[in-house]
């Protein structure tokens, strides 16, 4: 399956960011919440429970009466939908012949019974045992969906990507946020390889779990250096930054700089081809194993950015990182 391009977006119903079921008509054979979960999908040959074979996601009886089942779900953080992916793993028999999503904006709380809802995906076929990508045209912000399937059966996960809503007008121009956390709405625009861990993982919140939960490329062979860009969530100046090689000990980068830029717009291959000519941030420093380092004093002056190029030398891992600083509504120089 091609990658699409809103697969760069944060997945907004993941379970770390406290996404959860807060009602579903039925999940006899396998748990809503299981859905939910970041990991990828898996089988289990010949284990069953109670109520029947162990399924990794979730999964209703067969329905006997009219009507269909669905899903309400929180998302763990407020956001812009741009797609949808449906994956019907390991579903073979037992499979949705069609779904659909809608939205609603509820940051109050869980919506009522009486909640107008959004449809931002129509009825879609499904197929078993596959993954369904749908980009979704809408740029409202949602904090519940309501995933429907006709008439019953089981998904193994549902992701929907999108991009964090925050009311940047309550945030001053003298508090001090990480401008590339996925929470605030950065994103990972491209990279030279990620081979053994994804890109966004890196702005993802907290510490990593484990190894597979940063950013890896393959071992290099050739010349040069790796490296990932990544659009700040709102224009800033960089006071402070954290390059974490938590659990990355024999296979961490011997070192890391960092360029960065105010673009004014382009596409993001556009944006890949400049990245080579951007002013450095953070000169050249050396990295330690399974270690988070802290950069302040290195840190140039280079005015107001919107997107940063973390270079690493000459390959390898990195958890996170973190690009402190203070929002800036004045445009670069």
């Amino acid at each position: 399956m091609s990658t699409a391009t809103f697969q760069k977006f944060i997945n907004l119903a993941d379970a770390r960011l406290g996404s959860k079921a807060t009602f579903v008509t039925d999940d006899w054979f396998a748990a809503v919440d299981r859905m939910l979960q970041p990991e990828a999908p898996v089988w289990k040959e010949g284990v069953f429970d109670d109520n029947g074979k162990w399924m990794d996601g979730w999964e209703s009886r067969r329905k006997r009466f009219e009507g269909y089942d669905f899903a309400v779900i929180r998302l763990g953080v407020p956001g812009v939908i741009k797609g949808i992916e449906i994956d019907t793993s390991f579903f073979t028999g037992n499979f949705p012949p069609s779904a659909s999503l809608e939205a609603c904006f509820c940051p109050e709380g869980d919506p009522a019974d009486n909640a107008e809802w959004t449809e931002l995906l129509g009825a879609v076929s499904l197929n078993g045992d596959s993954q369904h990508l749908h980009a979704v045209a809408d740029d409202r912000p949602w904090t519940h969906i309501r995933f429907n399937i006709f008439p019953d059966g089981g998904v193994a996960r549902l992701k929907v990507y999108g991009i964090p809503y925050l009311d940047w007008s309550n945030i001053g121009s003298d508090q001090e946020i990480d401008l590339a956390a996925s929470l605030s709405g950065g994103r990972a625009l491209a990279c030279s390889d990620e081979h053994f861990g994804t890109m966004s993982n890196i702005l993802n919140p907290g510490r990593g779990i484990n190894m597979g939960d940063g950013w890896e490329t393959a071992r290099r062979r050739t010349p040069g250096n790796d490296w990932v860009i990544v659009a700040l969530g709102h224009p800033g100046e960089i006071s402070r930054i954290v390059v974490d090689t938590l659990h990355f000990k024999g296979n961490y980068p011997d070192s890391c700089s960092i360029q960065a830029a105010y673009v004014k717009g382009g596409t993001d291959e556009q944006i890949e081809t400049q990245s080579l000519f951007w002013k450095e941030l953070l000169p050249a420093q050396k990295l330690e194993m399974h270690q988070e380092h802290e950069f302040v004093e290195q840190i140039r002056n280079t005015g107001p950015i919107t997107h940063i190029r973390l270079n690493i030398f000459p390959d390898g891992g990195v958890s996170r990182l973190k690009l402190f600083g203070n929002i800036s509504d004045k445009k670069a120089d």
